[in-house]
């Protein structure tokens, strides 16, 4: 049994030592126009305030903020302009939720410290500290967790850079390196999170799934997967992203069985209750 292999992990949110004993559930909300599921579901305040309590509702451990997409192919917002627009999500869910685990998924510093200002716990980086050179240094400076995705470029290009001679040790070098830094700045929490879709064709991405354990094998670091809804589920199946929840449910109980700690998903209960059937 998974439960039986399963180690509780621990990080600290706002000076409290908080440990999970079962692999937890980010739930995703997206206030962007143009995500590629649920783009333009939850924009306004009283949708976003709303679709949090469903989050909260549904068992999500950790509520995860953005408000860029960062599909491929999506152009990122000018840090000034997401910082905006992120610190006021942030007070906003905040003021719903006073006393969730909040994450903000942004690749800039800027938009990260004001978030976390506002009342933000993780910053989860999809660049994985590429996209900004101070990103490494204000996580250190927060002192907040910090998801480190394993990335190659921007959304406009990262389909551009895929082609891996073997995917698992370049993600063994990559993560390696970085972690490396980021202790030695003093960062004290730290996930790691493959990156699935990212700079990945969908054959790597599967290929990367089905070798998932021997990155949770080398890492001490709480492995997060984000397949929730991702073009590896619905391509495959000739689909569209509204189809792909039993996808999702599938590769989600792969991940689980494989090692991984977190799931990052649009779908909370699902989830809640894949978790629940392991443990």
């Amino acid at each position: 049994m998974i439960k039986d292999r399963f180690k509780p992990f621990s990080i600290t949110v706002r000076g409290k030592l908080v440990t999970f004993e079962r692999p937890a559930v980010m739930g995703i909300l997206n206030v962007t126009a143009d995500s590629f599921y649920d783009g333009g579901r939850h924009v306004e305040d009283e949708a976003v305030a709303a679709h949090a309590e469903k989050l909260a509702a549904e068992g999500a451990d950790i509520v995860d903020v953005g408000v860029v997409s960062s599909r491929p192919g999506a152009m990122l917002l000018p840090p000034e302009e997401e910082a905006q627009r992120l610190e006021h999500a942030v007070r906003l869910v905040r003021s719903t939720l006073p006393e969730a685990i909040l994450s903000v998924d942004t690749c800039y510093s800027l938009p990260a410290r004001k978030a976390v200002e506002a009342g933000a716990d993780i910053v989860n980086d999809i660049s994985g500290g590429l996209f900004d050179e101070r990103m490494f240094a204000t996580v250190a400076e927060l002192q907040v967790p910090y998801i480190l995705m394993h990335n190659r470029g921007l959304p406009g290009e990262m389909q551009q850079m895929t082609g891996y001679d073997d995917i698992v040790d370049d993600l063994t070098r990559f993560f390696s390196e970085r972690l490396d830094r980021l202790y030695r700045l003093g960062v004290n929490d730290v996930w790691i999170d493959p990156g699935f879709g990212f700079a990945k064709t969908v054959e790597e991405n599967y290929e990367l799934l089905e070798r998932l354990d021997e990155l949770t094998s080398l890492f001490r670091e709480p492995l997060l997967t984000a397949l929730s809804r991702k073009s590896m589920i619905y391509k495959r199946l000739g689909a569209t992203p509204d189809e792909a929840l039993a996808g999702t449910i599938a590769l989600d109980a792969i991940a689980l069985e494989k090692g991984s700690r977190l799931l990052r998903v649009h779908d909370v209960r699902p989830a809640v209750e894949t978790v629940r059937l392991f443990f």
